[in-house]
């Protein structure tokens, strides 16, 4: 066994990757208040910003925040990427589908979230049909996605519910969002702070 000190001003957490092999049979749509837009390229880096922050600020989601305008634009709007947000009837966004088609018949879900406030209300369920139709484009064989013991407590358990399989386990250190100015408040803090 071995133990490995994380360094101070950093985090580690456990990733695991779960796939999916086959298109999933037909089910009776969910039911949601909700509606599905396509952010097409070019997106608007601040919209996107502000929703990837909203959503992912309890769980410390850093990967697009620390990215240079440059990077993010050429990340978002490439040809292989697929942005979709479920907003309410008012058209607030507040859930983030973010789909990637650039490994050979594969789609990766790099991003799927909700506000806070809006889960445990079957809006994730509603959004994951919508995400796995998505993703499942002819010639897709794979669809895969990742979360991490820093995301919502019951994020494995509903990934493997709607037919994801893990396959692969990562232990991940980076800089605490909270400490480099990504996060200027403290948005989750039953991580703590070292």
């Amino acid at each position: 066994m071995g133990i490995s000190v994380v360094p101070h001003g950093e985090l580690a957490t456990i990733v695991t990757c779960l796939e999916m092999r086959q298109r999933p049979a037909p089910a009776l749509p969910a039911r949601s208040a909700l509606k599905l837009l396509r952010w097409p390229a070019p997106v608007d880096l601040a919209a996107f910003r502000s929703l990837f922050r909203q959503i992912g600020a309890p769980w410390l989601w850093r990967g697009r925040l620390v990215m240079d305008d440059a990077e993010l634009a050429a990340t978002l709007n490439a040809s292989t990427t697929a942005v979709h947000v479920a907003t309410r009837r008012d058209g607030v966004p507040i859930g983030l589908i973010e789909l990637d088609f650039s490994a050979q018949a594969t789609c990766e879900i790099t991003y799927f979230g909700l506000a806070p406030g809006m889960t445990g209300h079957g809006h994730g369920r509603w959004m994951m049909e919508h995400a796995l139709r998505l993703a499942w484009r002819d010639g897709i064989e794979r669809v895969w996605l990742h979360s991490c013991d820093l995301d919502h407590p019951a994020a494995l358990r509903f990934y493997q519910g709607a037919g994801f399989v893990p396959f692969e386990r990562w232990v991940e250190t980076y800089p605490d969002p909270r400490l480099d100015g990504t996060y200027a408040d403290n948005p989750a803090p039953n991580v703590p702070i070292i």
